[in-house]
């Protein structure tokens, strides 16, 4: 669901916004320096001019996007693992036991 509509801060700008890496880590929800792995790694290019690395707005969404597939991916293939291994399946024998209400668990009823 958007952020927006979830009814989260959005920021608005160009995509070719140009963002330190604390900007770019934040954006991403993690640390400059798993940001700056991410870059030496070649996972987003950087561009480097002086001292400070410079990454692109859309490099980091489109980054964003191909972390987010890759995830989603990722559980699918577990579920259907799961499913497969019969992780999902009650045996024959199995039986589920009621807990009663919460307001009676205390003991003093």
């Amino acid at each position: 669901m958007p952020a927006l509509a979830q009814g989260l801060a959005i920021t608005i700008a160009p995509t070719h916004t140009v963002l330190t890496t604390s900007e770019a880590a934040d954006l991403l929800g993690v640390s400059r320096p798993t940001l700056v792995r991410l870059l030496e790694a070649g996972e987003i290019p950087y561009e480097q001019p002086a001292r400070h690395r410079k990454v692109r707005l859309d490099d980091v969404l489109a980054y964003k996007q191909r972390a987010q597939r890759a995830r989603a991916a990722g559980l699918d293939e577990m579920v259907r693992a799961a499913e497969d291994a019969g992780m999902y399946e009650l045996p024959e024998d199995a039986t589920i036991e009621r807990l009663p209400p919460a307001d009676d668990r205390s003991g003093r009823g």
